[in-house]
């Protein structure tokens, strides 16, 4: 993905408050907040996230929903496409895990020290 937050890039100040977001920074973001706007899908995302060794298997979690495995199969892809997990097939299991750089990405964006005054402020002192 473009424009992402690198480990040089300054924490203290959202992308929001920096600068503008270009088209394509923007439409990845979108991607993943739409598939974070399911509640099923955010909540996979959390237990694909807590779950032991930071990895699950749709056998590990397709208990905690009143859903089939085919839907729970089809929200991972979703949130899989959105760039917020991976898989690896093992035998006939297919075993996801959240990427930490979207998660990251997310956050980042989001990220605000106060009003978005006090924010600026706070960039305008880190750059001088």
């Amino acid at each position: 993905m473009s424009n992402q937050i690198g480990p040089d890039d300054d924490p203290c100040c959202s992308p929001l408050v920096r600068e503008p977001l270009t088209e394509d920074w923007a439409g990845n973001l979108a991607r993943m907040f739409k598939a974070l706007g399911d509640p099923v899908r955010l909540r996979l995302l959390s237990l694909v996230a807590s779950h032991a060794g930071g990895e699950a298997c749709v056998c590990d979690i397709s208990g905690s929903f009143d859903l089939s495995q085919p839907t729970i199969s089809h929200h991972l892809k979703v949130l899989r496409e959105a760039g917020l997990l991976d898989c690896e097939r093992r035998g006939t299991w297919v075993y996801y895990w959240v990427l930490p750089d979207a998660l990251r990405q997310l956050s980042a964006v989001l990220l605000t020290e106060g009003e978005p005054a006090a924010a600026s402020a706070q960039c305008a002192e880190a750059t001088t």
